[in-house]
């Protein structure tokens, strides 16, 4: 089992778009089209690759929660990557700068950037196969 997507509503698809290509640029738009959601109109697009895609509905309304408050609702996602300066170098190049950095550990490397709707996105390097290494909390 793993999982296969997530969906987000944003206010704004293509600024969305543009944080997501720059952190995975071998993804595409999958499939896109207009609809109406609860009798409101939206642009939806999905993008990813084969196995894996976020699905971006716009006309979102208000803003996101508070993430250093304690409200319900989505914290962060996390992707793993093989190479976590890669990712840092096309985002911050894009323009987006990192939020926080993971503490340091022997056995991993994470880096936590808020992309435009206000969603904490994590990506992180492990440098062990080695479970009881990669989930230790140093």
């Amino acid at each position: 089992m793993y999982l296969e997507h997530v969906n987000l509503v944003v206010s704004n698809v293509d600024t969305m778009l543009h944080f997501y290509k720059a952190a995975f640029p071998h993804w595409r738009v999958r499939s896109q089209g207009d609809s109406k959601w609860s009798g409101k109109p939206r642009k939806w697009l999905h993008f990813g690759d084969d196995y894996q895609y976020l699905a971006l509905s716009d006309n979102g309304e208000a803003e996101n929660r508070d993430l250093a408050g304690h409200q319900v609702g989505l914290a962060h996602f996390a992707y793993v990557t093989n190479d976590i300066n890669a990712v840092v170098e096309r985002l911050v190049s894009a323009g987006y700068e990192i939020d926080k950095h993971g503490p340091e550990n022997p056995y991993r490397k994470n880096v936590y950037f808020i992309d435009p709707a206000g969603f904490e996105v994590e990506f992180v390097e492990y440098f062990s196969d080695i479970p009881s290494e990669r989930n230790n909390d140093l």
